[in-house]
């Protein structure tokens, strides 16, 4: 059974994953918030699991057994997010922290069953992927707003921030996963975007879309 530390570890492994399949003791260090020699220790445990390929000085190898059970947490946590919402009826910005808590519960029965009474959802509510139950991941073929361009027809369909501030902020533009905007203008000299969606106009700094993912 993974402790509560391991499991924190895992998670931000697959935050920091590289296409090449590796990550960094710095990378985790900072992301962590715990100093070198710690991270070090724990990435040597990992290796010993098979979870990690752990040399010094070199960035970490992460195993496909690591890559799975990174996942498994992470499916964990953004199934009982999209179940706070959907069966709880808790705001979208008010699940993460609950999550993180729910996360480390070590029964695989218990998240099944949640996947089963939402009807296997393959996104979470802020429209990240959910890993199956052999750590697979959907891929998404979403792109930033600020990437787009004047007059595209676009639908929301995730956020890569998922703050209180942050969501908060959309809730009050009534700016959902689903909507469907257009882009109307883009400022030269700043990237400001102003768009229409659902009868309205809204000016949206690059700031913002840069964390809103859309497609056509």
């Amino acid at each position: 059974m993974k402790t509560l530390t391991e499991e924190n570890y895992l998670k931000a492994i697959f935050h920091l994953l590289k296409p090449d399949n590796t990550v960094t003791v710095t990378d985790l260090s900072k992301f962590l918030n715990i100093k070198l020699p710690s991270v070090n220790s724990m990435m040597k445990k990992f290796a010993d699991k098979d979870w990690v390929r752990y040399e010094t000085y070199k960035p970490l190898e992460v195993t496909e057994n690591g890559k799975k059970e990174a996942a498994l947490i992470v499916r964990k946590h953004r199934l009982t997010e999209m179940f706070l919402v959907k069966k709880m009826n808790i705001g979208w910005e008010n699940v993460h922290d609950i999550a993180e808590q729910l996360e480390h519960i070590h029964s695989e029965e218990f998240f099944e069953k949640m996947d089963e009474l939402l009807d296997h959802p393959k996104v979470d509510p802020h429209g990240e992927p959910i890993p199956d139950r052999d750590g697979h991941i959907i891929k998404q073929d979403l792109k930033k707003l600020s990437a787009c361009k004047l007059n595209e027809n676009l639908i929301l369909m995730a956020v890569t921030l998922d703050t209180e501030d942050f969501l908060s902020y959309l809730n009050e533009r009534k700016l959902i996963l689903g909507t469907e905007i257009k882009i109307v203008k883009i400022e030269n000299v700043d990237a400001t975007m102003t768009i229409n969606f659902k009868g309205k106009k809204e000016i949206l700094s690059k700031i913002i879309c840069d964390k809103l993912l859309v497609k056509a």
